[in-house]
């Protein structure tokens, strides 16, 4: 078994065994060889950094350079079982389109991302009235790739907006599960496992 990052060993648990999928920000290639490894899934992967693309070549994996805002497009409707995008939404110039394109590609799609809703992140803002830099957002606002800084209630309520159905959800404080009462205020990431109705 690989280690994995809390977010994604949530997702490599709830992937069904031989499934196809499509890894969009795969980084290092780390999830895609995991499921691949220990799952038997065809894990292909979309990654913007060609050193990471790299990576994941040296590990045999199927990955191509690309950007999620403009070639996610490229690709066929239902081509993959799962379309996954972990900590990746909130770099996008248009997360609502790369989440429809997430939901076109993949039969289900899986979802995670920082929640700026967290209290240490409220915290921060109110009593340094700053950007906050802890362990999961460690670089200063100039530095971030994060552009779009959303918190699980505005996911919720994108959701709701554009009629996508959560076929499951968890929320992480640290490296451990916490439960969905006030998860806007004390989860620090959100994993999401959506669908939408044919």
């Amino acid at each position: 078994m690989h280690a994995l990052r809390p977010d994604l060993a949530v997702i490599a648990a709830n992937v069904a065994p031989g499934s196809s999928l499509l890894d969009v920000g795969c980084g290092d290639g780390t999830l895609m060889q995991a499921l691949r490894d220990d799952k038997g899934c065809d894990a292909r992967g979309m990654e913007l950094d060609p050193a990471n693309v790299g990576k994941c070549v040296a590990k045999g994996l199927s990955v191509i350079q690309g950007d999620a805002d403009k070639d996610l497009a490229f690709y066929p409707d239902q081509s993959v079982d799962y379309a996954i995008l972990s900590q990746t939404l909130q770099t996008t110039m248009r997360p609502d389109k790369v989440l429809q394109d997430l939901l076109r590609i993949g039969r289900k799609a899986f979802v995670s991302f920082p929640n700026f809703g967290h209290w240490r992140v409220r915290l921060s803002l109110f009593w340094n009235g700053r950007m906050p830099v802890t362990r999961l957002l460690p670089v200063p606002w100039y530095e971030t790739p994060n552009i779009h800084h959303l918190t699980i209630n505005d996911f919720r309520a994108l959701l709701k907006e554009r009629g996508i159905t959560v076929e499951g959800r968890w929320y992480l404080s640290g490296d451990t599960k916490c439960s969905a009462a006030a998860a806007n205020f004390r989860a620090e990431h959100a994993v999401y496992l959506l669908s939408r109705k044919p």
